[in-house]
């Protein structure tokens, strides 16, 4: 099972809590884990990336294992330790503002 941590917009957004778990084929890569988080969670359709484009959205930042998977290809297998749900995926919601 993959651990993925949600900011509070998506979680309220979700009505999940802080950390959801989802089980995910592998290899376990970026693209595998928002698909089955899309599946699981179809609110959050076009939330972290554009539906249309399957890109990152800009606002919308991955982290795993302590490093940015961010500009990382959606190909990208993550780490062992997210496999093994060892490690939470994190993903994160950029603040931004003047």
């Amino acid at each position: 099972m993959i651990r993925i941590v949600l900011p509070p917009p998506l979680r309220a957004l979700s009505g999940t809590g802080v950390e959801v778990m989802l089980a995910v084929e592998t290899p376990v890569t970026l693209d595998a884990v928002i698909d089955a988080l899309e599946a699981r969670y179809p609110m959050l359709t076009g939330m972290i990336r554009d539906p249309s484009t399957r890109q990152r959205r800009p606002r919308v930042r991955i982290f795993a294992c302590q490093q940015d998977f961010s500009h990382q290809p959606a190909s990208s297998r993550l780490p062992a330790q997210i496999e093994a749900g060892e490690e939470p995926l994190l993903i994160v919601a950029a603040i931004s503002g003047g």
